[in-house]
């Protein structure tokens, strides 16, 4: 057989193996949502009853110390508050328009803002609809 007939069908191969993989890969990965989850009828929600240990378990493993990702502090009410390196992330009384329930609900195609990441070295999962109906009470409710 000829070389190049031989390499083409290596290529070929090996592309068929890779799609293959992704198709495989790609079923168990989340999905954006399609639509936001409803805000928690739940009055009072603060953060240190209500928020802290949510985020505890999904978000200050990596969002907290001297060198938070995006330098991002979720570990104080007042880290939450004040944002990322690239601005605020909750804005109180809107939660529909607060960059922090985008990113736990999964919205959009940019899978890199989806947190906790899908593929995070912890094995954090992805934040229940009732956890993201809560979130969004609390931004509703003025985010204390």
């Amino acid at each position: 057989m000829h070389p190049k007939k031989t390499s083409l069908k290596l290529a070929v191969a090996a592309l068929s193996a890779l799609f293959s993989l992704i198709a495989v890969g790609s079923a168990k990965d989340p999905k954006p949502a399609a639509t936001l989850p409803p805000a928690s009828t739940q009055t009072g929600v603060t953060y240190a009853k209500d928020m802290k240990p949510i985020f505890e378990v999904s978000c200050v493993k990596c969002h907290q110390g001297d060198k938070p990702k995006a330098r991002l502090k979720m570990d104080t009410l007042e880290g939450v508050l004040k944002g990322t390196k690239h601005g605020a992330i909750v804005i109180p009384g809107n939660s529909a328009k607060s960059m922090l329930v985008e990113s736990v609900a999964y919205l959009g195609s940019d899978s890199e803002s989806w947190m906790p990441p899908i593929h995070n070295k912890a094995g954090i999962k992805q934040l229940t609809p009732e956890q993201i109906g809560l979130i969004r009470a609390w931004i509703d409710q003025g985010a204390k």
